[in-house]
């Protein structure tokens, strides 16, 4: 018997009971929607299925849970379904979306495929092609998945590369972990977003006793509230409507382990509650069980908010808060760490060019001092970021300014025209010359947008670039640029 449970899914949806899988079907008429979602929680009884109506609630769908599976009208109001695919694609690019189209109208689902659809069924649909179809896609996003997490779990075999730093912020980090390491209290992380807090966390563990037994990590706010609970303490067969076997939380999977609870700040009122309990005893109780269970789990928190505040609003319980304050790693925002930028972008660089099977490449000193010199204030996984785009467009083995301004203007060209281009007219011949001329346009460039955007205050532009006042004088001088003029 299918099961449908409103609370884990937007106003306008139905879904079915899962073990973590799912499925999005897309129509703005509600019986073929809810039709058509039963056929599939019918035939594949271990996923999750939504019947939304609009491209809008399948987005917020989306970005609730992991799908692996989006089956979507084109016909629709206000959002159709070729721009639903569009946006679904951008933001999902492993997704698996099959079109749905009436008869005669076949061009248009051509036209999907081609803007990154999986496959795509005409109306009315035969049960079993739907099957066929959407069994299909739900292999191939698990195999994308699958392989996603391999090449995750690759990059961080060697943990102790991964908080990449020589400075003094980072050598007095190295130091805090391997002695918070040793001792089995309960750990709190703070610091920015992008700044490593899971890969700390996993330092902490894999550097402490508990380093062979399992280390779990849960973005909090990434799961619904409605289910938090269960995931965290599992539920029993019955607990709630779709609640058809018993469900192991991430607790009871990481007993004699670490679990990493990362954005703590987040947590309901409830869930605080049961949390402390735990903390404070090693027992968990599953949602609709009558006996807690015994666990022995190390916790490591983490967030980038100011949880002071939280306890002045009365939002997050102060117990708690003292609970989890017991060790506390405060992560150097990059901003306060420049001296490490070169070193990350080198290592950044070449293990982009491992991942994505490139010749290793190298990054000038002009272009690490660039690098220096940037805000980044999205700190340690901006700077990756914008390292792997080098590397992608990167033609040779050198990484230069040329190819820094090319990125950032967002004027790559791809494809055979690049190899061989014949260079403009009056490019000198000498590489010194080349090079003089390319950083003097990317500098003239620069600073124009910089007063542009300030404009003409001095001051606030040497803030955002992060140079000194006297030092963007100086190049304010060198190119001929009068602050003034921009005002």
């Amino acid at each position: 018997m299918i099961r449908e449970e409103q609370t884990a899914l937007p106003t306008g949806t139905e879904g079915i009971e899962h073990q973590g899988v799912w499925a999005v079907v897309v129509d703005d008429e509600p019986d073929f929607a809810r039709g058509l979602a039963r056929l599939l929680a019918g035939r594949f009884p271990d996923i999750r299925v939504a019947a939304v109506h609009s491209g809008r609630e399948a987005l917020t769908v989306l970005a609730e849970r992991e799908v692996h599976l989006l089956i979507t009208d084109l016909r629709m109001p206000e959002m159709s379904g070729l721009q639903l695919l569009e946006s679904v694609i951008a933001r999902h690019p492993d997704l698996s979306v099959v079109v749905l189209t009436a008869h005669g109208t076949i061009e248009i689902a051509v036209q999907a495929l081609h803007a990154g659809a999986y496959d795509f069924l005409t109306k009315p649909i035969e049960p079993d092609q739907l099957f066929r179809v959407a069994a299909k896609g739900l292999e191939r996003s698990r195999l994308l998945a699958e392989n996603d997490r391999l090449r995750q779990m690759v990059s961080l075999q060697d943990s102790r590369t991964t908080l990449v730093g020589e400075g003094p912020a980072m050598q007095r980090l190295h130091r805090t972990i391997v002695a918070v390491a040793q001792s089995d209290y309960t750990v709190l992380i703070r610091g920015e977003s992008g700044t490593g807090k899971e890969l700390a966390a996993r330092l902490i563990h894999e550097s402490g006793p508990r380093a062979a037994r399992p280390f779990l990590a849960v973005n909090c706010p990434a799961i619904p509230e409605s289910l938090l609970e269960s995931e965290l303490f599992g539920h029993v067969r019955g607990a709630f409507t779709g609640a058809d076997r018993d469900h192991k939380g991430l607790f009871a999977a990481a007993d004699t382990g670490t679990l990493h609870l990362d954005e703590i700040g987040d947590i309901s009122p409830a869930v605080q509650t049961k949390l402390l309990r735990c903390l404070q005893s090693g027992e968990i109780r599953p949602v609709g069980a009558s006996d807690p269970l015994t666990v022995n789990v190390r916790v490591i928190a983490s967030t980038n908010q100011d949880l002071e505040t939280h306890l002045r609003a009365r939002t997050f319980r102060e117990d708690l808060y003292y609970r989890l304050n017991v060790l506390v790693l405060s992560l150097p925002p990059l901003r306060e760490r420049v001296e490490d930028i070169p070193l990350l972008a080198r290592v950044f660089l070449a293990r982009s060019c491992r991942e994505m099977g490139l010749a290793a490449k190298e990054a000038s000193p002009e272009v690490l001092q660039w690098l220096a010199a940037r805000p980044w204030p999205g700190n340690v996984r901006e700077l990756e970021n914008f390292v792997r785009r080098l590397a992608v467009f990167a033609t040779n083995e050198r990484v230069d300014m040329a190819l820094v301004r090319t990125v950032l203007e967002g004027g790559v060209q791809m494809g055979p025209a690049r190899v061989g281009a014949t260079p403009p007219p009056g490019l000198p011949l000498a590489y010194k010359e080349a090079k003089a001329a390319v950083v003097h346009d990317f500098t003239l460039d620069y600073v124009r947008g910089l007063l542009t955007r300030t404009q003409g205050n001095v001051s606030e532009a040497a803030r955002l670039s992060g140079l000194s006042r006297v030092a963007l004088q100086k190049i304010l001088a060198r190119t001929g640029e009068r602050a003034a003029d921009f005002r």
